[in-house]
């Protein structure tokens, strides 16, 4: 038997690094003997008690500006046989969270970190994090090409020690079934705030009141919980405004309700369309991106890294940042040409052949065992 340790957000906190470590501990601790134990990070955002499932033991919390807490931590991920770090600048204490790298200074097996941000133009003290973060684990792991040529000519840091494993999947969503509403969906989801660009897809949808029958541009999510707690719902509430004010409140449903996974696969099927309009520029990582491809949903996304390697290629649409108008002749192009559509679908779906969970926990235990053979400690 082997136990995974994992230092990341977790739920109840609603992010992605926590809905992402949840999948893969889960897949991981299910079967084969081993067993998945999670330090839970504070990241400050009042979110309730974890608790730990059949397949997941919760096991601490690493709180910011804590010794007694990084002493317990480290204790904890040290009774492991292998660690696993979750690595986001805003979820650990300090500047640019640099308080992970006492963490794994003190952290003696075999280390992976999981980077979920890999920044284009990081300022100098980003930088010297996560080059201080390879020095100090026994391998990190990207999620995209880009992210690995971005690690390799930008921060200097040994192929060697960087391994591409693709975003994991829920297996449910490819295989949900829904009734088709009488008008095309065009659905964004997940967790909402500033710079998920859903204006530029309510501007849009302002130039499409021509079509027959009118789409419907479905937004489906929570606020951010760190959006929630320092801002309020004020972007949500700017967002139903934006739409009254450009007469596209009938086509406008903002839905701010928690799905859990069968009813987020049955809202996913029933879509034409998934939009992600994101402002961001260096998004290395969207866990979005990868469902709806394998949901087998066009998408029609901003050109950032991750949706550029996706989506590439015929499969799938890149649109530029804050253009409403380009994202509506995507959509009315997309709505017009469904023979066409589902050329790029099955183009894009090939790309997610081998991510569900299982098969991503099955790289990670590949890779595990390789730096536990190889005797590599952080």
């Amino acid at each position: 038997m082997t136990r995974y340790g994992f230092l990341s957000t977790y739920p109840p906190t609603r992010c992605g690094l926590a809905t992402f470590t949840s999948a893969l501990a889960g897949a991981i601790g299910a079967g084969r003997g081993d067993e998945s134990v999670v330090v839970r990070v504070d990241d400050l955002v009042p979110a309730g008690p974890s608790v730990s499932t059949a397949n997941v033991r919760v096991v601490g919390e690493f709180k910011p500006n804590d010794a007694k807490s990084l002493i317990e931590t480290t204790q904890n991920l040290n009774a492991c046989d292998v660690v696993v770090v979750q690595h986001e600048y805003g979820i650990y204490g300090g500047k640019d969270g640099n308080e992970v790298l006492g963490a794994l200074a003190q952290i003696r097996r075999p280390t992976i970190v999981v980077l979920h941000t890999v920044l284009e133009n990081p300022t100098r003290n980003q930088r010297e994090i996560l080059q201080e973060i390879a020095r100090l684990a026994g391998a990190v792991v990207v999620m995209t090409q880009t992210a690995m040529a971005l690690l390799v000519h930008t921060y200097s840091i040994p192929a060697e020690i960087i391994s591409f494993i693709p975003h994991g999947v829920d297996a449910r969503l490819p295989q949900a079934s829904a009734r088709k509403p009488r008008r095309p969906v065009v659905l964004s989801w997940g967790l909402i705030g500033p710079g998920k660009g859903i204006e530029w897809g309510i501007r849009a949808f302002a130039q499409l009141t021509d079509l027959s029958p009118r789409p419907i541009y479905r937004v489906l999510g929570q606020t951010h919980p760190k959006v929630l707690h320092e801002q309020g719902e004020q972007y949500r509430e700017a967002l139903q405004a934006l739409a009254v004010r450009l007469n596209v409140d009938g086509d406008v449903q903002i839905d701010g309700g928690y799905r859990e996974a069968d009813a987020l696969a049955a809202e996913i099927a029933a879509a034409t369309i998934v939009l992600l309009p994101y402002d961001s520029r260096e998004q290395s990582t969207s866990g979005v991106l990868v469902e709806a491809v394998a949901a087998g949903k066009l998408v029609i996304a901003t050109r950032f890294p991750h949706a550029v390697e996706l989506l590439s290629g015929e499969r799938g649409v890149l649109v530029s940042h804050e253009n409403p108008a380009e994202i509506a002749d995507a959509i009315r192009s997309s709505l017009l040409n469904p023979s066409l559509t589902q050329k790029t679908v099955e183009r894009a779906r090939e790309t997610a052949v081998g991510t569900s969970w299982d098969e991503v926990a099955s790289l990670y235990r590949t890779l595990a065992a390789a730096l536990t053979m190889a005797g590599v400690v952080s």
